[in-house]
């Protein structure tokens, strides 16, 4: 049965997807192109189709804690475990402006790339060094400017449910530079859509928001509070089977 459930969602995915693709040409062809709030509006709109989809045909929810420390409006700084592609759709439902912050090479994707740049995301070249935290920090500016919510995996790729990633310091440096607190994350979203997983299991994604680490702390105290966050937060995440404190179903549809 699930894997008759995946086989219908994945053709949802990748079937809305293209749809979402083809539609985001029409402006290009009769007009300058799109604007950077249409794109992001775009993409949302694809997040909600697609996790409406995981909900009624894989019968995967998704829930919310700590939903009081996430800003309504303003520039933010939000650190999030990563371990599913549902990581970086959920965000566009979160929060009013996500900015994500992502690998310079998803800029290479027909369509996705463009419309990405058009939606004011931070693409970042991991193998260009120093390089890489100068054009990040000076993104970031642009983003805070913008009052944009900024999105950033410090693991940097997707990472299975109870193995740990070294962080990356961009965080910290994006958090002296802007002087945002930095608002950590932890998810179990890999026990329900693992990465590059075909099947998607039924179950409840949990999407646990800690308190804020404060501002003005040292690059290595950012880092270490953000590593014991994400401990703490894995830790109260039970396994596939729930979270240990009462969760609010966020689900679409």
């Amino acid at each position: 049965m699930i894997l008759l459930r995946s086989i219908v969602f994945n053709a949802w995915f990748y079937g809305a997807t293209l749809v979402f693709v083809l539609y985001s040409l029409v402006p290009r062809m009769f007009t300058r192109g799109l604007t950077p709030r249409w794109a992001l509006n775009l993409a949302r709109l694809w997040a909600r189709t697609v996790l409406f989809g995981l909900r009624h045909l894989c019968g995967t929810r998704w829930a919310v804690t700590g939903r009081e420390h996430l800003p309504t409006g303003g520039p933010a700084l939000i650190a999030s475990m990563h371990q599913s592609a549902f990581d970086t759709m959920v965000w566009l439902l979160l929060v009013p402006r996500p900015c994500y912050v992502l690998k310079k090479e998803l800029l290479r994707i027909p369509v996705f790339g463009t419309l990405s740049q058009l939606a004011g995301m931070i693409a970042v070249d991991r193998g260009a060094g120093a390089n890489a935290i100068r054009s990040l920090l000076r993104e970031g500016d642009r983003a805070v400017a913008e009052e944009r919510q900024i999105v950033i995996f410090p693991e940097g790729t997707r990472v299975a449910p109870g193995q740990q990633a070294r962080l990356h310091a961009g965080i910290a440096a994006l958090a002296a530079r802007t002087g945002l607190p930095v608002i950590p994350v932890a998810t179990d979203s890999g026990f329900c859509w693992g990465r590059r997983a075909f099947r998607k299991r039924p179950g409840v994604i949990h999407v646990a928001v800690g308190a804020p680490i404060p501002p003005g702390l040292p690059r290595e105290e950012v880092m270490r509070r953000l590593e014991q966050a994400f401990a703490d937060g894995a830790a109260a995440l039970d396994a596939p089977t729930g979270v240990r404190v009462q969760a609010v179903d966020n689900s679409v549809g």
